[in-house]
């Protein structure tokens, strides 16, 4: 038995720790240097850019009229009114996450939760081969799939808001879907147990349980498709029509800021190159005011 026991307690005796050599000490410092400069670049770079644009800006916004540039309805080489590109960013991006969210969040918990296994080897791996997908190949993809269906059932050129929301919304599904089921499959399955224990059905078990305990992860899903869906310029080009009228219905042609900016930038000069640096700052603005909304209200749903 004391045999035993002394086997029994060189078993359980810990290992000293290891100690720090000084050449382990000197990697150690190494490598957090190393990740001290790629973080200071990342934040280095936010900065530039938000200088670039700031500076180019606002001095022609308040040259011009911060009033008249933002709630303007004329935009051409010489006057300058934002609020068509204003009001079309807003309407498409809010048609996008409204069609597209919903969809995006019930393919994660039927991937998640319902799927079998043969058919999630198949869509898992085309959902990512959806986010690797050039835009310029979405776009083209809407111009000759979307726009003759728009075209064919409402009439018009096809080119519209309309063909717009539905390119944005299959855009920001691989991002709303990979980051949903991520979240999902991360809340602990003892909360599915304990409800099915309960006895509650396996359906009312996740949407119940389980979703509501994913929702902060589901929550900066939707916050990073509406940044896709609001920051999209190439795709949207060949399919919006892209005029810089107010928006009139959503069979009608419709330009967001960002098309504004890609359209004009190459032959702009002078106060109209301003302009467009100055269309960056509304955008930019405006990204972070959303940006600002979701965090402020994912906090209060946190406490």
């Amino acid at each position: 038995m004391e045999h035993m026991n002394e086997g029994a307690a060189g078993k359980t005796k810990r290992r000293p720790p290891v100690r720090k050599t000084a050449r382990t000490d000197w990697k150690e410092k190494i490598m957090h240097g190393i990740f001290f400069m790629a973080a200071f670049t990342s934040i280095l770079s936010l900065l530039l850019i938000v200088i670039f644009i700031f500076t180019n800006g606002l001095p022609m916004m308040f040259e011009y009229g911060l009033t008249d540039f933002v709630f303007g309805t004329t935009w051409n080489r010489t006057t300058f009114g934002l609020l068509p590109m204003i009001t079309g960013s807003i309407l498409v991006t809010l048609g996008a996450v409204g069609l597209g969210v919903p969809i995006g969040v019930m393919t994660a918990v039927f991937l998640a939760e319902f799927c079998p296994k043969r058919l999630y080897a198949f869509l898992k791996p085309a959902v990512n081969l959806m986010a690797g997908i050039p835009s310029i190949v979405y776009g083209f993809f809407a111009l000759r799939i979307i726009v003759p269906q728009i075209r064919g059932i409402f009439g018009g050129p096809g080119n519209s808001m309309l063909a717009a929301i539905l390119l944005l919304a299959i855009m920001i599904l691989p991002t709303v879907i990979s980051l949903s089921e991520a979240a999902i499959r991360s809340v602990p399955r003892s909360y599915f147990s304990g409800s099915m224990a309960l006895g509650a059905s396996h359906e009312r078990s996740i949407f119940s349980v389980v979703v509501p305990a994913a929702k902060s992860g589901i929550f900066s899903s939707i916050v990073l498709g509406v940044g896709r869906a609001i920051g999209e310029t190439m795709a949207v080009v060949m399919v919006a029509g892209n005029q810089p009228l107010m928006p009139r219905g959503l069979t009608e042609g419709v330009r967001t800021l960002t098309t504004n900016i890609v359209m004009e930038m190459a032959y702009a000069s002078g106060q109209h190159r301003d302009a467009l640096v100055a269309t960056g700052v509304v955008l930019f603005v405006f990204i972070m005011i959303i940006n600002t909304t979701f965090l402020i209200m994912k906090t209060r749903e946190a406490k």
